[in-house]
């Protein structure tokens, strides 16, 4: 019988069978598809927010995915205050300690950070800007305290939300500290209170490298340098033995020491109590009675470690590093490479390769729960670094990259 092939036993055309058959098909994959991009929604939602979206903001985001738009479904995402008041808050209290506690009260260093991501202001400026967000003065909230981080923990206390409330100000109209003397996050009462406070100051400038370079001293020992400017603090015969200093010291302090003198007018003073103890910076004409200059006494200490070693004169700094093996640090060609002051050399810091990096590589491990482990996690990096930079360092462009490369598939 002509046509018999297309007839089933059934009674049903082929052909038309076939037809039922592929819209079953497609309906399948559709639906597929559907529960597809709003798992990926929700996984993007609870590794940028870290609780359940609504069913509203989930089907927004499920569709902008299923558009094609996923940076936009991040976007909105990180609309939700708990992106500031948990994640960001969270991922940024470590560096503000050096035990790297993330159960700190919010302070005046983790809520300029979040500010600044928050307006998508270039993010070098954590380490040279003359910025500082406080909460809206419309709030009632105790008043920014140079000797007190009351005006943080009541933020904290009152929920405030931290996506609509902080206010971007700057630190010489607030704290009182010269413009030039502002270098970001790193002039900051809570920084002061970890990095400033006793000692010699090198260790806001080893906790700089940590936090925002993602290397330590040790990693960049070089004893090829030159150890012309190490301090009179560091013997040079350790234990009697001049082959300690010259094979291990030497590698840190003769980078180290010329890149910290930029610190060399700031100090945390305080009595008896350090929670009640304030930024000190010596201005113009404030001269420290122990050394009859603007250098604080901390970097004459222990002088007579080695009475011949560098006398500190003023806040002029040189980076060493720039030759050597610490060259692939990747600094910055359209910078001198030496100046005066923390302000300069929080931008020699924050221009390098390795500043763009480690902010990318953080942001990829915070959101993506592991670090880069694979070739194609490692284009993805190098990926946004390179975006990072060219959209003027915009920090939560780099968390919307990262939880689209995470979203599952």
């Amino acid at each position: 019988m002509k046509g018999s092939s297309y007839i089933l036993a059934s009674g049903y055309p082929y052909r038309a069978l076939a037809r039922i058959l592929t819209i079953l098909i497609l309906l399948g994959i559709s639906a597929t598809s559907t529960a597809g991009s709003r798992e990926q929604a929700r996984q993007m939602h609870d590794r940028l927010v870290g609780i359940p979206p609504s069913d509203t903001v989930l089907s927004q985001m499920t569709d902008l995915i299923e558009q094609g738009d996923t940076n936009a479904a991040a976007y909105l995402a990180m609309e939700n205050p708990a992106f500031y008041s948990v994640t960001l808050k969270n991922w940024i209290t470590p560096w503000t300690n050096e035990s790297g506690d993330v159960f700190q009260p919010l302070n005046d260093y983790t809520a300029t950070v979040i500010g600044i991501m928050r307006d998508d202001i270039d993010f070098r400026q954590i380490l040279s800007g003359d910025i500082l967000y406080v909460a809206d003065s419309a709030l009632g909230l105790p008043s920014y305290a140079n000797n007190s981080n009351a005006h943080y923990q009541a933020i904290e206390q009152r929920d405030i939300d931290l996506s609509q409330d902080l206010v971007a100000s700057t630190q010489s109209a607030v704290t009182g500290l010269p413009a030039e003397a502002t270098a970001g996050v790193l002039t900051t009462r809570a920084a002061a209170k970890a990095f400033f406070i006793d000692g010699t100051n090198r260790a806001m400038f080893r906790f700089t490298l940590i936090n925002h370079l993602c290397t330590d001293l040790e990693a960049l020992k070089d004893t090829s340098r030159n150890p012309d400017r190490i301090r009179q603090d560091v013997s040079r015969s350790p234990g009697g033995d001049s082959r300690i200093f010259m094979n291990a010291c030497v590698g840190c302090h003769a980078g180290m020491d010329p890149l910290a003198q930029s610190f060399a007018y700031y100090n945390f003073a305080y009595q008896d109590d350090p929670e009640n103890g304030a930024l000190e910076y010596h201005a113009q004409d404030q001269l420290d009675p122990q050394t009859g200059s603007r250098v604080q006494a901390k970097y004459l200490i222990n002088s007579n470690n080695f009475v011949h070693g560098y006398i500190t004169q003023d806040d002029s700094w040189e980076n060493y590093w720039r030759a050597g093996k610490n060259a692939n640090l990747g600094w910055s060609a359209q910078l001198s490479g030496s100046g005066t002051g923390a302000k300069s050399m929080g931008e020699e810091l924050a221009n390098s390769d390795a500043f763009a990096q480690c902010q990318v590589k953080k942001v990829f491990s915070n959101v993506c729960l592991r670090n880069p482990e694979d070739d194609a996690d490692r284009s993805q990096v190098e990926m946004m670094v390179n975006d990072f930079k060219t959209a003027s360092y915009q920090l939560k462009r780099v968390f919307a990259e990262s939880a689209n490369y995470c979203k599952g598939s």
